[in-house]
């Protein structure tokens, strides 16, 4: 996977949700959370006010695409564990 060197902290950790894996890239995030609008079950805002991944919880694969696609920063990676090709950003 191409993570386009960017520097992974503890939280850019990859969280499996159905055939994806999805990660926030922290030092893109700008705290706008229109992820959060969509899908609110997956992603919240922490004490920084930057995008976490609630670990355990569920959503849809379109909701959670949808949440990613929704990020103006495109700070939400998608991964499609299936075929191993970056879903989002592309």
């Amino acid at each position: 996977m191409d993570d386009q060197n960017q520097t992974q902290t503890p939280q850019d950790k990859e969280v499996q949700i159905g055939k994806y894996k999805v990660k926030v890239i922290r030092s893109m995030c700008i705290g706008a959370g229109t992820c959060i609008a969509v899908s609110p079950n997956i992603f919240k805002l922490d004490e920084e006010n930057k995008a976490i991944i609630l670990e355990g919880n569920t959503d849809t694969e379109a909701n959670i695409l949808m949440a990613a696609q929704a990020c103006p920063v495109r700070a939400v990676e998608i991964v499609d564990t299936e075929t191993g090709q970056k879903v989002w950003p592309i």
